[in-house]
């Protein structure tokens, strides 16, 4: 009989004993020994529900048909199946709740998905556009605007946001609130790269956005009747004192630490704080909102402390802990509530509720209760780089500190008490950053392709530099403006974020400060992220399975082989795999975060164009006038990109032809031209042995809420339906 302290007594009668495993076979003394292991581990299964949750969003988006919206009503009679088993067998209750968490996850994304308003149709050409200014961008040259019930001409108000980019001489200054008309030109959000990137269209479905565009014109303003509008208002208030204040990039990053808006800050500045590993910094979550509500409880507790006759009769610590949450929400709701900042709230409010109640505020507990909340109100949010990196940052903090602190040695008493503090609080810095970095790295090589290698070197000055000087400035600026008197804690701020500029500079400016390396594939970061969960979520020495499985994610790069041809979706970027990186043919208008994307998948800094006429890559690529031929071996599948030539030769010679214009006629060989793309979106081919795989973005999507029905030709000239594709 085993006995698991504070839980119903459980039989475990099996042993791996070699007896056993002859007579049973090896799964059956595996799976008993999985479940002593899970019984050892009882106060560790919730939140693996949590886990469960997001396995079910997973499954919703990983389907390439949109599923009917009936089986969503299966997620409630499995949660209560499993509510009423664990009522009276909590491990069988906890086995049952798995899928019913599972099920109430894809639920929550399917209703998600359903419950958006439908896409519009834009107009090709200009268009006078007319709106209620919900927010306002500041840029490094001119301001964006997002749109609420925009008019396009005489149309009805649409039910989605628009966004629109002032020209950067108009004097315009719009407010939230104010009503707007303006010339514009409007495009809809952009298709995937290549198939499998990451998706602006399924983004922008659930985010209420139906394009964006820039002003061909100058804008004419209507203030509003009331003033700017609450929230928005406040924030726009507070970025126009903070950069009148702090002119440059300095009074950028000041206004986006307390406002969270990053748009105004300089591209050289941006890339600096994120090949120096700063980035975090700027993306207001965990250590912002914990800064500001650390503040708030000191300061509340240290006023009630001063008031004998409160202090004796009120509880200061709960009262404080109350009202540092109060300030959180502000913070969160004046900084956008994106989802570093919810799963930080949600923690938050969870951490005030232990201090009322007398429990341990931070626990793994909490984690998974915010990660359900998050999931629940946005599950898209799960495919996001920024939910990911948030939730494993935590995840390895929470799990790292559980490990280290009966391994600490006290700070104890006496002289040296204050050494041994301050040498705890530099290794606490220099951990946290190993912490967060390693958990973080598998998600920035999947989204961004990108290693910074001296990013403890950077936080260990900066995150400092940020906790006691620059936010501490900032909020007593905030607190100030109201009357007049923030400027000297502005300037303050300043000082410390011009400090922490010239820290990212002069670390991206290292020797390899920044490495372009292949992202790891969708599969390889499913692998590091189930290896992070196993090792972070349990305590036995099992746990050490989690390590092969990141060590298989990490290296998965090394076995998926980029594409040899890639396609964009307008033809006007066509891609050809070589030795020394990529050779692209690149027509006017190609899209260059298109092209920036190509490169992140092939692992390559820098990009070469096709020869007018030679060679490429010992000959594999060879390049004429009005073609070029594209051989990667002898033997194998030949493809050849029209540029002008005859389509009929090219049919006759190769394989698949490829061309940036309509191949019209009869082609015996596949072909992807512009006609292709126009239908299917942008394609990516691998040229093997026994022949070639074609892989469309259409394929690779399917036919979901937010993907384009199939375009319907309209004065196009008949001809052959392009070769199928998978």
């Amino acid at each position: 009989m085993a006995r698991v302290e504070g839980a119903k007594p459980i039989q475990v009668s099996l042993s791996l004993s070699p007896s056993y495993a002859a007579a049973v076979g090896w799964p059956a003394a595996l799976a008993a020994w999985m479940g002593r292991c899970i019984a050892a581990e009882r106060g560790r299964l919730p939140p693996w529900l949590a886990v469960a949750l997001g396995g079910g969003v997973l499954l919703y988006f990983g389907l390439t048909e949109e599923p009917p919206l009936a089986l969503a009503g299966l997620a409630p009679p499995l949660l209560a199946l499993a509510l009423w088993t664990a009522a009276r067998r909590p491990l069988l209750g906890w086995i049952l709740g798995l899928p019913a968490a599972a099920a109430l996850g894809f639920a929550a994304a399917a209703w998600s998905a359903a419950g958006q308003p439908p896409m519009p149709e834009l107009p090709r050409g200009a268009i006078d556009l007319s709106g209620r200014v919900a927010a306002v961008e500041l840029l490094p040259e001119g301001r964006r605007l997002t749109l609420d019930a925009a008019r396009l001409g005489a149309e009805a108000p649409l039910a989605r946001q628009v966004r629109v980019r002032l020209k950067a001489g108009d004097p315009a200054r719009p407010a939230p609130g104010d009503l707007i008309r303006v010339r514009a030109l409007l495009r809809p959000p952009a298709p995937p790269a290549y198939p499998g990137a990451w998706d602006f269209q399924r983004a922008a479905w659930f985010s209420g956005l139906a394009g964006s565009g820039f002003a061909i014109g100058p804008a004419a303003i209507e203030p509003a009747a009331s003033g700017a509008p609450g929230l928005a208002g406040l924030r726009a208030g507070i970025e126009g004192r903070v950069t009148t204040a702090l002119p440059g990039a300095a009074g950028a990053v000041a206004a986006a630490l307390l406002t969270g808006g990053q748009s105004a800050i300089p591209a050289t500045d941006l890339a600096a704080m994120r090949d120096s590993g700063l980035a975090h910094l700027l993306s207001v979550s965990g250590l912002h909102i914990a800064i500001v509500m650390g503040l708030a409880f000191g300061t509340l507790r240290f006023g009630i402390a001063l008031i004998p006759p409160l202090a004796l009769r009120l509880p200061g610590k709960s009262i404080a802990a109350v009202g540092a949450l109060a300030v959180g929400g502000l913070y969160l709701l004046l900084t956008g509530a994106a989802v570093p900042m919810q799963r930080s709230f949600a923690m938050a409010a969870l951490a005030t509720l232990a201090i009322l109640a007398g429990r341990r505020a931070l626990s793994l507990r909490a984690w998974a209760l915010a990660a359900a909340a998050v999931l629940l109100l946005q599950p898209a949010a799960l495919l996001g780089a920024s939910f990911q990196m948030s939730f494993a940052a935590v995840l390895a903090l929470i799990a790292g500190w559980e490990w280290l602190r009966p391994r600490l040695p006290r700070a104890g008493t006496g002289g040296a008490a204050w050494r041994r503090r301050l040498a705890l609080a530099g290794f606490g810095i220099l951990a946290t950053s190993l912490l967060a970095g390693a958990a973080t790295t598998p998600f920035g090589l999947h989204h961004f392709g990108r290693l910074q290698l001296y990013g403890v070197v950077a936080n260990a000055v900066a995150v400092p530099l940020t906790s006691i000087l620059v936010m501490p400035a900032g909020m007593a600026a905030a607190a100030l403006m109201p009357f007049g008197l923030e400027l000297p804690a502005l300037r303050a701020m300043g000082w410390g974020v011009e400090a922490i500029l010239a820290v990212a500079h002069a670390v991206a400016g290292w020797p390899g400060a920044a490495l372009p390396a292949k992202p790891i594939p969708a599969w390889g970061l499913g692998a590091c992220a189930f290896g992070q969960l196993w090792l972070c979520l349990w305590q036995g020495r099992w746990r050490l399975l989690g390590l092969p499985l990141l060590l298989l994610g990490l290296t998965s790069a090394a076995w998926q082989r980029p594409p040899d041809i890639l396609v964009s979706a307008d033809a006007r970027l066509i891609g050809f795999r070589t030795g020394e990186g990529l050779a692209l043919q690149r027509l006017s208008g190609a899209s260059a975060l298109t092209r920036e994307s190509w490169l992140r998948l092939s692992g390559a800094a820098a990009a070469e164009p096709l020869p007018k006429q030679g060679m490429l890559d010992a000959g594999r690529l060879d390049c004429e006038a009005e073609r070029c031929l594209y051989q990667v071996q002898p033997g194998a599948p030949a493809v050849i990109l029209l540029r002008g030539g005859d389509p009929a030769a090219a049919c006759a010679a190769a394989e698949l032809v490829v061309s940036a214009e309509p191949v019209r006629g009869r082609c015996a060989a596949q072909r992807i031209d512009r006609f292709a793309v126009w239908r299917n979106g942008a394609h990516a081919i691998w040229i093997e042995p026994g022949g070639l795989r074609v892989l469309s973005d259409r394929a690779a999507r399917g036919d979901r809420p937010w993907v384009p029905p199939m375009p319907v030709p309209r004065g196009v000239p008949s001809q052959e339906p392009p070769a199928p594709v998978e």
